[in-house]
């Protein structure tokens, strides 16, 4: 696991809190803006009394509504900025953000596969098959067809034993070792997989390969891995980055909560979160990593600081916020069919009484960081009253013919999977 990086906060003149440095050396900056400065009265306040009238007119309660709008180190307006509200799926923000800090967005979870036993020239293994979890969270049909391919072009065919899980092994979502073990025996031989499994296979390239690994024991769950195992493959999933978009994009709670877990639970997502981007404790407060719960609060500031802090990190690796969240009108998504802002990164959240959306707003003036929460009953009336504002803002300040080439998603080597066997 790579380490966590140095961080160092440093005050620099009243009401300003620098936080930027990764690995020692200053490498990006933004600011979190004091308590006293988020009563600022910006340019676009005007703006958000209308919005905020407009869903008073209606009914909505504007204790229950929070709004963050920033350019540079500027308050642009601002709704109870500095209150913790329910989140919803912003959570997400914060267990990317911790993810890409503890491990980096180059980083690729490894599913490692052993035998005991001895491998016969008939291609059967006279042992158990050992899986040995590496906390990938998007280890899916695919990969277990990848994984069977693999297994049979070392000349396996079948195995005289058990298939046995130890550790953190998921697939399709699922984080019950055994039902994901049991998956995965579907998985490698394809006279067994499911409808949902044919389906997925039709979705590969012509000319993929049925695998054709049969499991004669039964599937069963052990604490580790036995001394005399050898390692058959190593499977590798895509890079961090890619799985935060696939998450981001779907909103899939499954794959923050595996995340969370991954970089060492929800207390912890909050703690680094907290320290990068700078954001006091009563401002952000996490029961889990995916925010299913109105326990999930944190501040509209506190999400627009986690965003740039996200792409103050990805900047400094050459990415952008792009490539770990939606880009509206061009990615497909939970936000696909909403009427947004035609050039916008964003992340939306819902929960029963609860709809939100923070991101970033390309203008012609510069980018708005945005971050808009709202309570009340009517989630369709909130999701269209949100686009409406937002796009308000957008063309006020100008709306640039396209998305500006520096949020443009940067092209990875590579984001399919990898398989390596050792050489025995």
């Amino acid at each position: 696991m790579k380490s966590a990086p140095q961080r160092y906060c440093q005050r620099q003149r009243p009401g300003w809190r620098l936080v930027a440095i990764w690995g020692g050396t200053l490498s990006a900056a933004f600011l979190l803006l004091s308590s006293a400065q988020a009563t600022a009265q910006g340019s676009l306040q005007p703006q958000v009394e209308t919005y905020l009238a407009q869903l008073s007119g209606r009914g909505f309660a504007s204790t229950a509504q929070g709004v963050w709008l920033q350019r540079g180190d500027e308050v642009l307006g601002q709704h109870q900025g500095s209150k913790a509200l329910p989140a919803a799926s912003l959570t997400k923000v914060a267990t990317t953000l911790a993810a890409l800090q503890q491990f980096g967005p180059h980083h690729r979870f490894v599913t490692t596969y052993l035998a005991t036993g001895s491998l016969g020239t008939d291609g059967v293994l006279q042992g158990d098959l050992w899986v040995l979890g590496g906390e990938d969270p998007f280890f899916v049909w695919e990969e277990a067809f990848a994984v069977g391919n693999a297994l049979n072009a070392q000349g396996i065919r079948q195995v005289r034993g058990d298939l046995v899980v130890v550790g953190r092994f998921y697939m399709n979502f699922s984080r019950d070792g055994a039902r994901s073990g049991s998956l995965l025996r579907q998985g490698l031989e394809a006279r067994l997989w499911p409808p949902e499994a044919q389906a997925q296979f039709q979705t590969l390239p012509p000319g993929t390969p049925r695998p054709q690994v049969e499991i004669l024991g039964s599937v069963r769950v052990a604490q580790q891995i036995p001394s005399e195992a050898q390692v058959l493959l190593r499977h590798e999933s895509p890079p961090l980055i890619h799985l935060l978009k696939l998450m981001n994009l779907y909103s899939n709670n499954a794959m923050a909560e595996m995340l969370a877990e991954a970089v060492g639970g929800a207390a912890q997502v909050a703690q680094i979160a907290r320290a990068a981007a700078g954001i006091p404790a009563e401002e952000l407060h996490l029961i889990n990593g995916s925010g299913l719960g109105v326990e999930n609060r944190i501040s509209p500031r506190a999400n627009v600081a986690m965003l740039r802090a996200t792409q103050a990190l990805l900047e400094e690796r050459g990415l952008s916020l792009a490539d770990a969240f939606a880009v509206v009108g061009q990615d497909v998504g939970v936000l696909e069919r909403r009427l947004l802002p035609g050039i916008l990164i964003a992340k939306s959240g819902t929960l029963s009484g609860v709809s939100t959306l923070a991101g970033v707003l390309p203008t012609e003036r510069g980018d708005i960081w945005f971050a808009v929460m709202n309570g009340g009953a009517n989630l369709a009336d909130l999701r269209t009253w949100q686009g409406e504002f937002l796009s308000r803002l957008q063309s006020r300040w100008g709306s640039p013919a396209a998305l500006p080439e520096r949020w443009l998603p940067r092209p990875l080597d590579t984001r399919s999977r990898r398989e390596s066997s050792p050489r025995l």
